[in-house]
């Protein structure tokens, strides 16, 4: 017998996008509907496989529903799935936790969600199929979470469905850590895993699975999203393929300008960088965090324009595709090595900044600076704040100072 099943995760639906929000009302709503178009992307390819059932492993939502919209969508979309007989297995991860979900929705049958009390196994006699999974009772589960596993059920295709990041993920919180020396002790022959945002097949014996999140919500979550397409044949898994569901899409992308003598070289190579990055889209609206690198002698010029230099870039990516938003701009170039000085009083910029930057209680100043910065900012812009501390801002400051001051930026 042949079937397939499709393995799902962090669905994340109506995941707020602070990040282009604040940059952009308008672009960060279309990036929200891509949220929705996922999860129906999700649904119609599990019935264009005629799949013998959906497994979603934890994250179905962030947290507590603003509104009730919200669930309805998700009950709405699964409808199709319930009238074509296809069952859905759903276990709750660490963003939709028993404990942070106050309000629930009544959904059809076919949709189960695994017990979070202790973990229990769902046999479907049609597939010859013991589904072993156990939701999360709270944001941080017990102790022994995935040692309340149940051994597996002879004679059967056994799928353990957990959400973990394993020993540890950049990115990701260490829920329910285990190995995959772990997780083989139980005897299973797929293990559905859900948590990490980025498509992994870990192990293949027995096979360790991470779908990845099925819409990217930021510029660190880049390229395709979507499930995978597992091959089941005679009671073995033989195959995991990855399919995309996103209906939006971020890129990060290098552009080494050391071969740019003007801006106008640079506006041209950026035109070639920005009609690839349309191309893989694939239609899909696409965000974009453009990066400038290598040895240029007109660094400090472009540091100074940079503000500029990202809008005229934003318009030129609108000349490649109507939803295509330059989500940031980064100038990380640096400036030839400047040739010795015959002038004794010549003033090194940068030394100077990087002298004054090491003073102890200059580094003391901008920390409690900074702190009482991200106290007082709201949720999402505090995101937005992090994100930017994160990606080198205090960095990027220091290079505008520079290029602000320095001889070739005021011509």
């Amino acid at each position: 017998m042949r079937f397939s099943f499709i393995h799902a995760a962090d669905l994340h639906v109506d995941s707020p996008l602070a990040a282009l929000g604040a940059k952009d009302a308008g672009v960060a709503a279309r990036f929200a509907k891509a949220g929705r178009k996922a999860v129906e992307n999700l649904v119609a390819r599990t019935l264009e496989e005629k799949a013998a059932f959906l497994v979603i492993a934890g994250d179905l939502f962030d947290g507590e529903w603003r509104d009730v919209s919200t669930g309805l969508f998700l009950a709405r979309a699964l409808g199709p799935l319930h009238r074509a007989n296809i069952p859905v297995f759903i276990l709750r991860g660490n963003h939709d936790a028993e404990s942070k979900m106050s309000r629930a929705l009544p959904y059809a049958d076919s949709v189960r969600f695994f017990d979070a009390r202790k973990a229990e196994t769902i046999v479907l006699e049609q597939w010859g199929v013991a589904l072993h999974g156990r939701s999360f009772p709270a944001r941080e589960p017990p102790v022994d979470f995935v040692a309340s596993y149940p051994a597996a059920r002879p004679g059967l295709v056994n799928i353990g469905v957990l959400h973990t990041a394993l020993q540890g993920a950049r990115d990701h919180a260490p829920y329910a850590p285990c190995t995959v020396e772990d997780l083989r002790r139980f005897g299973y022959d797929y293990w559905a895993l859900g948590h990490v945002h980025a498509q992994s097949i870990v192990a293949t014996d027995p096979w360790v699975v991470y779908p990845g999140n099925i819409q990217g919500r930021s510029v660190r979550e880049t390229g395709a999203k979507g499930a995978m397409r597992v091959t089941v044949e005679d009671g073995r898994i033989v195959e995991a393929a990855p399919f995309a569901c996103d209906a939006a899409r971020w890129a990060h992308e290098t552009l080494d300008i050391s071969v740019c003598a003007e801006e106008a070289d640079v506006a041209a190579a950026a035109d070639a960088l920005f009609a690839r990055a349309v191309a893989d889209a694939e239609g899909r609206p696409l965000a974009l965090r453009l990066r400038l690198a290598g040895v240029s002698p007109r660094h400090a010029s472009l540091v100074a324009a940079r503000e500029r230099l990202e809008g005229d870039l934003r318009a030129r990516a609108f000349a490649h595709a109507e939803d295509f938003w330059i989500e940031r701009l980064q100038v990380a170039t640096s400036a030839p090595a400047a040739p010795a000085s015959d002038d004794e009083d010549a003033l090194d910029i940068a030394a100077l900044i990087a002298a004054a930057a090491a003073e102890p209680d200059f580094a003391d100043d901008l920390a409690r600076l900074v702190k009482e910065a991200m106290d007082k900012t709201p949720g999402p812009l505090h995101t937005a704040l992090q994100a930017a501390l994160d990606d080198g801002l205090a960095e990027e400051a220091r290079d505008l100072l520079v290029g602000v001051l320095a001889p070739e930026a005021r011509r």
